[in-house]
């Protein structure tokens, strides 16, 4: 352990993932989402797949904490457990996946889910009908699955709510604390499947640090009545994460 911990710590490009982990933080605290896209894009260049997700569940541990009081508030609870529960069931099969995936396809495939989630999300796609308690259990376990595989559950949370026409407190809540319960699930099953590595962890909660920050911050700086200036912004830094991490940069 001694000797992975040094060699971390000699990682090229480590001193990056701290300015990731505060914009990570930032775009959640006002959007609700958002750290996986813009953190793990940054971090699949300098830490293995493993590594990676391991920093990110750690340091979503603490990041979120200030807001999720308030978050509580708001949230469809219905929807919250539906969701948890198959995304649980699907989450060690995308797991099991991962131990066979490359780190360069990993990368790939982080930026693509990304940038291809951002597509969808500005092509403003809404979804006026009913959404019936089936449907919400397949997007949880997508979510679980795609979670496993390459630390990345939100995009089909995240899709499904911002399409629909809901206050945006309410989808900024539900989101938020699906991710936070999903990170605690992802943290038991990385245990089971003997892949908790100390030092990712440590890094993760050392990072959690400029990540709460920029949740505080953003959670701050939120105003539902400046709904597009937020989503905007985190647009933004979703995208500019993603092309950074394309392997075309080399």
């Amino acid at each position: 352990m001694p000797d992975l911990w040094a060699s971390l710590l000699a990682t090229e490009g480590l001193a990056l993932l701290g300015p990731a982990a505060f914009a990570a933080g930032l775009v959640r605290g006002f959007s609700g989402f958002g750290t996986g896209l813009v953190f793990l894009p940054v971090a699949a260049q300098i830490l293995s797949p493993f590594g990676a997700i391991l920093a990110l569940i750690f340091m979503e541990l603490l990041a979120p904490l200030p807001n999720l009081r308030r978050a509580r508030a708001s949230v469809e609870r219905p929807d919250l457990l539906r969701l948890t529960l198959s995304a649980f069931l699907l989450l060690p099969v995308g797991i099991l996946v991962l131990t066979r995936v490359p780190p360069e396809l990993f990368r790939l495939i982080v930026c693509g889910l990304a940038l291809a989630m951002l597509a969808v999300l500005l092509a403003g796609l809404r979804w006026r009908r009913p959404v019936p308690p089936r449907a919400v259990l397949g997007i949880g376990g997508l979510s679980g699955f795609l979670g496993g595989v390459a630390g990345l559950p939100g995009p089909p949370v995240i899709l499904f709510y911002m399409a629909r026409p809901l206050e945006p407190a309410r989808i900024r809540a539900t989101i938020l604390l699906y991710l936070f319960v999903f990170d605690l699930l992802l943290t038991g099953w990385m245990a089971g499947f003997g892949h908790l590595v100390p030092e990712y962890a440590l890094l993760g909660l050392l990072l959690g640090l400029p990540g709460m920050l920029g949740n505080w911050l953003g959670g701050r700086l939120f105003d539902p009545a400046r709904e597009g200036l937020y989503r905007g912004a985190a647009y933004g830094l979703i995208a500019l994460a993603a092309l950074s991490g394309l392997p075309v940069w080399g």
